[in-house]
């Protein structure tokens, strides 16, 4: 198996390691000093997402930045035959491992896309480990499976590709993954946004690896299956830490769901804002989000 090498889009002060954990091994960037705070960056992405977030951050807090397992320089996993290995419980227990290793025995954690399903899971599987949270621009798994529509099917066509088997999307993809990639982020930011050049560098140089464009097929198949297992399982748990949720004014999220709303049936202490961008928040609008974060985590 390949290892990427994805470049450092981080200041000095900032250091890159690999993590072991028992499913995968985990690559991250951390920096900084206070309280520690966990950063999960979403599809089609890697943690070079908070390039523009994370230094802020780290005026007042230790930053982590991993990348998820079958994402960026992270390892990539068997998914197995229910595509477990690529579970949101499975991607959690990753974080777990991972704050152990750092010596951290609870944390804040910040997760954008799919980054915010697997703090989704690691507020209900592990709230010991989790102080407070922020979740960008979703609306929970099972919700949105259980509310489809004609709307949300054509908005949100990915889901239901990139679920398709027997190597399906991953032969399409392949065959150029640069066009899918910048087609991805350009359909779902804001118009006129742009993304810095090293940071779409990066997504580029891992999302050509074959390896990463089926791992990333999984965590969709794993969403349609046995993560909806899970959380069917856990319907009617709320969770039980303040929880932040963002989202994009000019994104599909806000077209499609009352957010506020529909985090309030699943969580008991909700503050809720959305901001002036697309889906990308970290980077539409880092100024914004560093502050919502600085200013959320900072409470005491």
């Amino acid at each position: 198996m390949s290892r990427i090498q994805q470049p450092s889009l981080f200041p000095a002060g900032f250091s890159s390691r690999r993590v072991s954990a028992s499913g995968a091994d985990i690559h991250l960037v951390e920096g900084g000093d206070g309280p520690p705070l966990l950063l999960l960056h979403g599809y089609p992405q890697t943690h070079a997402m908070w390039h523009a977030v994370a230094p802020q951050l780290a005026r007042r807090f230790r930053v982590i930045c991993p990348d998820l397992r079958g994402y960026g320089a992270s390892s990539k996993p068997e998914g197995g035959k229910d595509h477990a290995a690529y579970s949101k419980r499975a991607m959690a227990q990753d974080m777990v491992e991972v704050l152990d290793a750092l010596g951290v025995e609870s944390c804040d954690v910040a997760g954008h896309d799919r980054g915010a399903r697997v703090t989704h899971r690691l507020l209900l599987d592990h709230p010991q480990r989790v102080r407070r949270a922020c979740v960008m621009d979703i609306a929970p798994t099972l919700h949105m499976f259980e509310t489809t529509d004609q709307r949300f099917a054509t908005g949100y066509y990915h889901w239901f590709f990139l679920i398709q088997p027997d190597g399906l999307p991953e032969r399409l993809i392949g065959a150029d993954p640069d066009y899918f990639l910048m087609e991805k982020l350009g359909r779902w930011s804001a118009p006129g946004a742009v993304f810095d050049q090293p940071a779409l560098d990066a997504y580029l140089q891992a999302f050509r690896s074959p390896e990463v464009i089926h791992a990333s097929c999984e965590d969709y198949r794993a969403a349609a299956g046995i993560d909806l297992d899970h959380d069917r399982e856990d319907r009617g748990r709320h969770i039980g830490q303040p929880l932040l949720v963002l989202w994009g004014r000019q994104g599909f999220v806000h077209r499609m769901y009352d957010v506020a709303t529909v985090w309030r049936d699943h969580a008991r202490d909700v503050t809720a804002a959305s901001l002036d961008c697309g889906h990308f928040l970290p980077e539409e609008a880092p100024q914004e989000v560093s502050a919502q974060l600085a200013a959320f985590f900072g409470e005491d």
